[in-house]
């Protein structure tokens, strides 16, 4: 699949995966059902669920590492700056340093280009937080948190799936 197709379906999740409402009870559900699949795949994951006043949710699994939160913390501010997922905008930027153009103005201590944040949209009233994953390769990131929204929200996840990445 190009990535174009690839973004072309980003889209469609982000636009699909749309709550009717979030609060603190939705956000532990999430994260507790990332974590628990986690755990039964031996996933090296933190994940972190928050809306953009505050977090909601936070569990770091066997095998992440003290690198994992920061990469979460600069996933999280991506969304929050352009209300989109994260793994849409690297294929959208194609850097494959992890920063922004210059011309941007965003330092790579707080922003990165790479998978796994994925926005919190709710209806009327738009992206609101954001359901970020690292620990793993950025598509693979980027897929447990859509197959999570998918559980959630009773969406057939394999219809809004990214295929395999072509080798």
């Amino acid at each position: 699949m190009a990535v174009a197709d690839d973004i072309a379906l980003i889209k469609k999740q982000e636009t699909t995966l749309v709550f009717s409402a979030f609060d603190e009870a939705v956000a532990f559900q999430i994260g507790s059902a990332i974590r628990d699949r986690a755990l039964a795949e031996n996933l090296p994951i933190i994940v972190d669920v928050r809306t953009f006043d505050r977090p909601l949710f936070y569990a770091a699994m066997p095998g992440s590492n003290a690198s994992n939160p920061d990469w979460a913390r600069r996933k999280i501010n991506v969304v929050r700056r352009f209300l989109k997922s994260t793994y849409r905008m690297v294929l959208e930027q194609q850097r494959p340093d992890r920063s922004f153009k210059v011309g941007e103005g965003l330092d790579i201590a707080d922003y990165v280009l790479a998978g796994g944040g994925f926005p919190v949209t709710v209806k009327g009233a738009g992206v609101i937080g954001v359901v970020a994953v690292s620990g793993l390769p950025e598509r693979e990131d980027h897929g447990v948190v859509v197959d999570a929204l998918c559980a959630h929200l009773g969406i057939d996840a394999h219809k809004l799936a990214l295929p395999p990445e072509a080798k």
